[in-house]
């Protein structure tokens, strides 16, 4: 079991204790039993897709809940009681069991949509940086403008 000692880092570093959460956090879940399997595709410079295979789950069973950088899906298989379904399997290799799968979201990033087809849950993201941080372009004044915006300074 491999752990990370963050110590140094809180030491000589000020204001990166969330960054050193998500890696402490990001380090436990990544010993989970990797059930059920999913991909993270990049579909531009600030787009995302989360691909989770959810066969034999009907959108009923599943939900979707995002809270602060936190996306959280959930599957619980209704009518997965043993005892009341009396089936016999010869070989049962369909794993319908309930799950919980989270994934830690950058800031700004947002859940846009999701959509369940042949098996696959998507959900879309998309990074929306806020005005404020977007970059902007500084006109500079020269000429006749610059005359004019110094004397509207002056009076």
């Amino acid at each position: 079991m491999r752990t990370y000692d963050f110590t140094p880092l809180y030491r000589s570093a000020v204001g990166f204790d969330r960054l050193a959460r998500q890696l402490e956090t990001a380090a436990r879940s990544s010993q989970d039993n990797g059930w059920p399997p999913y991909n993270i595709e990049t579909l531009g410079e600030n787009a995302y897709r989360i691909e989770i295979a959810v066969a034999g789950f009907s959108p009923d069973e599943l939900n979707i809940e995002a809270k602060e950088n936190q996306l959280t899906v959930t599957g619980k298989k209704a009518g997965n009681d043993e005892t009341a379904t009396q089936k016999t399997y010869l070989h049962r290799g369909l794993a319908e069991r309930d799950f919980e799968r989270r994934f830690q979201l950058a800031d700004y990033v947002v859940v846009k949509g999701a959509s369940l087809a042949n098996g696959l849950l998507s959900i879309d993201l998309q990074r929306e940086l806020p005005e404020a941080l977007k970059p902007r372009r500084i006109e500079i004044a020269t000429g006749p403008a610059l005359i004019d915006a110094q004397t509207e300074q002056a009076a």
